[in-house]
């Protein structure tokens, strides 16, 4: 007990009198939401001989921001002053290095799902992996399908406060079942990688299983070879790569019988309905440069539902788009734009308009994404670019500092 308890002052004294130099001495690791983390500098783990393995690892976003909401008038109608997240991470392995574990705890209001959930739902990943060789592994549990490249990208590693408004309404989430990763390796630099679900098609922590499942599968091609430190799953060129690094995604999922607006995500439609959901994506980095495109393609052959009282919910059926781009100043400063639209299909456009999305970012890099300062100007408005006087459109600014090991 002596042994450990000097060895917990240790740590303490480790945090507290070194974090002024943290940035400086430990290299980043990318988070990865698609497998678990074994090999990292900046959290704290703890093993027992080539038996047991856990690191574990937290971070926080507090941001403060406003809105308007009567078009160009600048007057501020909303704040938004909170926790936006509150994450805690363990990976690991147990008893065997091939057998390992992600699980993702989540503990503020806003990552709770309580919008469309009657109970909190603290358990965002909990997932078993089942490496076979470096290049092909299995996963059993709960985790993010394979989707969009900004979904699977995690938070803490974002250029901007929140993800964009096409990923918001069409972006495939978290779900449970089996899944599967592959990598092809060619005799030149260029790498395809394979993944693939079988899923409920129901979220996480859904309430109940009903009779349709959720086939979810990508394809990536990386024609000039991988990213530094795992770039192509982590927004700006903090690596500042040498030679210019390009990955190109193609997804699909078909979605039977789901029970949610956004197939994972949403509220609960009256009654089950299909959906398919295409997705094209592709991430360039080069010298300090970074290009984030994405597009998204939701059908559903039929999606409105109507409870007995005439209330109406509906899948979110339509098209989106979001570009980004970005540099880096130096080594730790960058700036980056944005610009998304969701179109809504004409099935219900009597029930949603269509939202544009331009942003602003500028980021300080303290420690990577670990630490860092984010602020975001932008404005969205409705019905397209020539609507500018529509009362619905609005100014956002935001605030954000990540925090984590």
């Amino acid at each position: 007990m002596g042994r450990l308890a000097g060895k917990g002052y240790k740590i303490i004294l480790i945090l507290i009198l070194g974090f002024p130099i943290f940035h400086g001495t430990l290299a980043q690791v990318v988070e990865s939401d698609e497998r678990a983390l074994l090999k990292v500098e900046d959290g704290i783990s703890f093993s027992k001989d080539s038996l047991f393995l856990m690191n574990f690892r937290f971070r926080m976003q507090n941001r403060a921001g406003f809105n308007t909401l009567e078009g160009d008038d600048f007057q501020v109608n909303q704040f938004e002053m909170r926790v936006r997240r509150l994450r805690l991470r363990f990976d690991g392995f147990v008893g065997n290095p091939r057998l390992q574990y992600y699980i993702q705890l989540a503990f503020s209001r806003a990552d709770l799902d309580l919008e469309n959930a009657l109970i909190a739902q603290p358990v965002r990943d909990a997932v078993l992996y089942y490496v076979v060789n470096e290049n092909f592994y299995i996963g059993f549990g709960q985790a993010k399908l394979p989707g969009n490249r900004q979904r699977v990208i995690s938070s803490g590693n974002l250029q901007f406060s929140d993800r964009s408004t096409a990923n918001a309404l069409y972006t495939i989430d978290r779900d449970f079942g089996l899944f599967l990763y592959q990598t092809i390796p060619s005799k030149s630099s260029s790498l395809l990688q394979l993944k693939g679900a079988l899923t409920t098609g129901d979220g996480r922590n859904a309430p109940a299983i009903n009779n349709g499942l959720a086939y979810t599968g990508r394809l990536e091609f990386l024609p000039f070879g991988k990213f530094l430190n795992n770039g192509d799953y982590s927004e700006g060129d903090l690596e500042f790569e040498t030679k210019p690094k390009l990955s190109i995604g193609l997804t699909y999922s078909a979605n039977q019988k789901a029970t949610r607006t956004g197939g994972q995500l949403g509220p609960e439609l009256f009654a089950p309905r299909n959906m398919n959901t295409l997705i094209v994506d592709g991430m360039f980095k080069f010298a300090g440069w970074g290009i984030l495109a994405e597009y998204f393609n939701r059908t559903s052959p039929d999606p409105i539902t109507v409870n007995e009282q005439g209330d109406v919910r509906f899948v979110q059926e339509g098209v989106g788009v979001n570009t980004q781009i970005s540099r880096m100043l130096d080594r730790n400063k960058e700036i980056a734009f944005r610009y998304s639209k969701a179109t809504p299909d004409l099935s219900i456009r009597q029930f949603q308009n269509r939202v544009d999305e331009a942003l602003f970012g500028f980021t300080k890099y303290v420690n990577g994404h670990r630490i860092k300062l984010q602020g975001n100007i932008g404005y969205k408005w409705l019905e397209g670019l020539s609507s500018f006087e529509n009362a619905g459109n609005s100014w956002t600014g935001m605030f954000q500092v990540e925090f984590g090991i």
